[in-house]
């Protein structure tokens, strides 16, 4: 997943702004009690999302996969006044630990957890979003994609994680053998044509696509 030499990659943490006390709970908590931890966006990633958030300042944010809530507490940072964060997670063993740092973080009357199959419960959404951060199944990237983005207010944002899938984008034999390599190879060139977006891919952990609707 990590790209960068391990030494540039721990200057990049001690330059970039520290993570909070309670999100570095949230991190070390996840670690020790929760699958694939690895999936957590982690401090310079959360770093990443708080500033798009705050330079947006959405009224709407949906996320789909919310995992232990890492980057929703990230992204609710920017909120506006008033504003509301949509977290979708289909792994219902996960609402405990999501549910309590979202009250610990203060953020109960800001951020709505679904638990769910995404699609649906997009389909079921009659709102605009400024902000969208996708980091679920990396099979329907495509049809997240595709069913958000006419949900998307003009000028607003959508940032696609793993995005490079640990390098693998590159390699022929996992682009033939493995769907999650093909579809996100898929995705990324499907977001490239699209000339109803403009986007950038950043070579950040491992990988996000910034689009933003023209």
């Amino acid at each position: 997943m990590e790209f960068i030499d391990p030494e540039l990659d721990n200057y990049v943490h001690h330059h970039s702004k520290a993570e909070s006390d309670l999100l570095n709970e949230l991190n070390r908590e996840t670690y020790l009690k929760v699958l694939q931890p690895r999936m957590l966006s982690g401090h310079v990633q959360g770093r990443i999302l708080s500033m798009y958030s705050k330079l947006i300042q959405p009224n709407c944010i949906l996320e789909i996969g919310t995992y232990t809530g890492y980057s929703a507490l990230c992204l609710a940072e920017g909120l506006a006044n008033g504003g509301t964060l949509h977290t979708i997670e289909k792994n219902e063993e996960l609402q405990p630990i999501i549910n309590r740092y979202i009250e610990r973080a203060g953020f109960n009357d800001r951020i709505k957890l679904h638990i769910g199959d995404a699609l649906p419960i997009i389909e079921s959404m009659d709102t605009t979003f400024d902000l969208v951060f996708i980091d679920a199944d990396k099979t329907n990237y495509l049809n997240y994609y595709k069913a958000v983005l006419p949900k998307m207010k003009s000028g607003g944002c959508i940032i696609a994680d793993n995005v490079l899938w640990s390098g693998k984008v590159l390699d022929e034999k996992e682009l033939k053998n493995d769907p999650d390599t093909s579809l996100l190879n898929e995705f990324n060139k499907a977001v490239t044509a699209d000339d109803r977006v403009e986007n950038v891919l950043l070579s950040v952990r491992d990988g996000l696509m910034v689009i933003r609707k023209k």
